[in-house]
């Protein structure tokens, strides 16, 4: 069995992060989310990963990803030149998916389990033309939706129903068999002007091919938001942390709970309170980090208090007296004006410098 990663669109709800970077290369806990995704599907026994980029970011996946050999994997890659919906996204790799099943995962999606039982179920079950991963959620009318039986198979799919059919939230993780290509060929655009993948599936089930669901238990966390993002960075250190200290720390500085400190980081008179990641080469002087904080690579964080914030790769932060709740973009600056402001809340993009008063 092949996957198929989609790792491309505008990822407009992230901006102005990704004006200059891709949506799928946003770190959680200071790992880009698709590292994840990939890790999730070799988990499964996957050997063989398609990843569909975008021109605008293509090039940046390709250079971070590479060819899949840190995961023992061959990584190929398909240009989808406009976002014209997931079904396309599907046939812009045709060739490469068409001679066996193969399981589709949004690069930007994270759960908190594997599907490796699932994986296996489905090459199993040559009856089935597709299975696809459901979520329960509280507020179905944002999503595609689906009806299911009392068996678990899947009877009908509405995409952000006004009166929702079910609470059953497609999560973004498909297995499917070269079938769908059929069905893709007799849908039309939505009226978005995209192939939509629910319309396609929804094919299926009205000629009759059968399509099974899967509940996903664990958690569930579309990364599209600066909101979403700090709960996923949350959870992912919450359930997943384990400490190492391998960078240097100072007799005057304290590290409690579940702190990761990476080789070249130092922190000098500074407090570390987990869970929390200190970056390679990020320096902290008379600092105050965390809990659920990443701080990423060559960061330098002086005489300041940072919590529950995403801070990526070269950033500078100094002499503010508290940053929470904040994701900054890779070499923003933060440093004080003559103005008062006690607390701050931001979403910052690259290469930024923010002034705040104190």
């Amino acid at each position: 069995m092949k996957a198929l990663v989609l790792s491309g669109g505008a990822g407009t709800r992230l901006r102005p992060l990704t004006y200059t970077g891709a949506k799928q290369l946003v770190p959680v806990a200071n790992k880009p989310i698709l590292f994840y995704v990939i890790e999730n599907i070799v988990a499964a026994g996957i050997r063989d990963i398609g990843i569909v980029i975008a021109p605008e970011t293509g090039k940046e996946v390709k250079d971070r990803v590479g060819d899949g050999s840190r995961w023992g994997v061959d990584i190929n890659y398909f240009l989808q030149e406009k976002p014209l919906g997931l079904a396309h996204a599907v046939l812009v790799a045709k060739d490469y998916l068409e001679e066996g099943p193969f399981l589709m995962y949004l690069g930007d999606n994270l759960i908190g389990s594997r599907v490796t039982t699932e994986v296996k179920e489905f090459a199993n079950r040559e009856d089935l033309a597709a299975s696809i991963f459901l979520k329960q959620v509280p507020n179905p009318k944002s999503f595609g939706v689906a009806v299911i039986d009392e068996d678990g198979r899947v009877i009908d799919l509405v995409e952000k129903p006004e009166v929702p059919p079910s609470d059953l939230a497609l999560v973004g993780i498909y297995l499917f068999r070269p079938v769908i290509f059929d069905a893709i060929a007799n849908i039309k655009p939505s009226k978005r002007g995209e192939l939509e993948i629910t319309d396609a599936i929804s094919w299926l089930i009205k000629n009759g091919y059968n399509v099974q669901s899967h509940r996903v238990e664990s958690w569930w966390l579309d990364t599209g938001k600066k909101d979403d993002l700090l709960l996923a960075n949350d959870t992912v250190m919450d359930e997943w942390l384990q400490t190492d200290i391998r960078g240097v720390v100072d007799s005057g500085s304290r590290i409690t709970g579940r702190v990761v400190v990476e080789e070249g980081a130092h922190l000098e008179q500074s407090v570390v309170r987990g869970p929390a990641i200190i970056g390679a080469g990020s320096h902290l002087v008379k600092a105050t980090i965390g809990p659920f904080t990443a701080i990423g690579p060559d960061v330098r964080i002086e005489q300041s208090t940072v919590e529950h914030c995403v801070i990526m790769e070269g950033c500078v932060i100094q002499n503010i007296p508290r940053l929470e709740h904040s994701v900054l973009g890779r070499r923003v600056h933060v440093r004080p004006t003559p103005r008062n402001q006690e607390s701050l809340c931001l979403m910052v993009g690259d290469d930024c410098v923010v002034e705040i008063g104190r």
